[in-house]
């Protein structure tokens, strides 16, 4: 008699009838929705992942001529020069500091204004509050670069004018290093702080109310109820969020720190998406850009995969 064990690996393994009977029916059943997924898999396939192949020319000499896989390899030498860059430490450091700021700003606000939101009753103000913060998501990032400079402007700004007016003199706040840091994060929290509310908002709407009729039995004041029943329920979806800020702390945007930069903020404002773009666009370094490219990658990768292993142990919540 043979046992299970004894028989073939490709056997056991093998999908048997009934699983695929299952899939079948699923597929009939489901086929809108399927059809619905299938677009969004194909967009992230040709534009997402066929492009990585790419990336090879970060060991390569790439020249247009011979094209991607024509070039002659170099290995590591393109990553031996930015690594021997003495604008390397500088490029990192400004990375890691500008991204940890806006990081550690923008995450704890969007909790704050949708824990207060929650507890408003007024619906009219509640409603009013969430169109003003909302709407700053749909302004682009040219115009908020526009708008920024406009009112921080020495001579015509609000910013400037309000300087003078108490005889300080006007102060170019854009030209000192100092102040680049602080008026980035401004406009990213100013921007992101509602949709990111919208959010917390969406996971709050979820909590059973039962919690909340057994907090106002118990006699639980509005704090006590908030840090008992609203906080908890919506740890899950702040530490999802929170590993995905962390594991693109690298991946800062490129727009506005290019917009806002300038020669007298350099120290401060170039980090190395700006540094990318200068040497791998504009000086034609294509391979060198690429490597510094994907030394950003996986440097994200590392943070992503590290902090998801830290929040699985710490809070029971993660990515996988």
């Amino acid at each position: 008699m043979v046992s299970v064990d004894d028989a073939p690996v490709a056997e056991r393994t093998r999908p048997g009838p009934r699983r695929r009977g299952r899939i079948g029916r699923s597929l009939r059943r489901y086929w809108q929705l399927y059809l619905l997924l299938l677009i969004p898999v194909v967009w992230f396939i040709v534009f997402r992942y066929v492009p990585m192949a790419n990336a090879v020319i970060a060991f390569k000499e790439y020249s247009p001529v011979l094209g991607v896989w024509g070039s002659p390899w170099v290995g590591f030498s393109n990553f031996t020069r930015l690594f021997n860059n003495p604008v390397f430490p500088t490029l990192v450091g400004n990375t890691f500091i500008l991204a940890g700021y806006t990081l550690l700003a923008s995450f704890p606000l969007p909790i704050i204004l949708a824990l207060a939101l929650n507890e408003v009753r007024l619906r009219f103000f509640k409603r009013t509050v969430q169109m003003v913060t909302y709407a700053p998501y749909f302004i682009s990032t040219v115009v908020i670069v526009s708008m920024t400079i406009l009112l921080l402007s020495p001579r015509v700004g609000l910013v400037g004018r309000t300087f003078s007016f108490f005889g300080t003199g006007s102060v170019d706040l854009l030209a000192d290093a100092d102040f680049f840091r602080h008026i980035y994060v401004a406009t990213d929290v100013w921007t992101t702080t509602g949709y990111s509310a919208v959010i917390y908002l969406a996971a709050l709407a979820g909590v059973d109310v039962s919690l909340y009729e057994a907090a106002r039995i118990d006699g639980a004041s509005r704090w006590q109820k908030i840090r008992h029943v609203d906080i908890p329920s919506i740890m899950p979806t702040a530490t999802i969020i929170l590993i995905l800020g962390v594991g693109n702390i690298m991946a800062i945007g490129f727009e506005k720190a290019f917009l806002f930069q300038n020669n007298l903020n350099l120290a401060t404002s170039e980090i190395i998406p700006t540094f990318v773009y200068k040497t791998g666009i504009l000086n034609a370094d294509f391979s060198f850009g690429a490597a510094v490219g994907l030394f950003n990658a996986v440097i994200n990768l590392v943070l992503l995969v590290v902090v998801n292993a830290v929040a699985k142990r710490v809070t029971g919540s993660g990515l996988w």
